[in-house]
């Protein structure tokens, strides 16, 4: 089960919430209001290197391989 971010039309407020399916995103409510005049927003994933202190760009291009010697 995803979970979706949304923005309030009503208060303008950010949250996020648990969908069980793509049908039931229309049955989203604003915890904050009660609206049910939600918009569904644009989603980024997060991700982390754990044990490295470098940038993330330069500890990606330190382990991949460019296929030639």
């Amino acid at each position: 089960m995803p979970i979706f971010e949304f923005k309030c039309k009503e208060c303008g407020t950010p949250f996020e919430e648990l969908v069980r399916s793509a049908s039931s995103v229309g049955e989203i409510v604003c915890p904050f209001c009660g609206s049910t005049e939600v918009n569904k927003q644009i989603s980024t994933f997060a991700s982390s290197v754990s044990g490295s202190t470098s940038s993330f760009t330069s500890s990606a291009a330190a382990s991949c391989s460019s296929g030639s010697l």
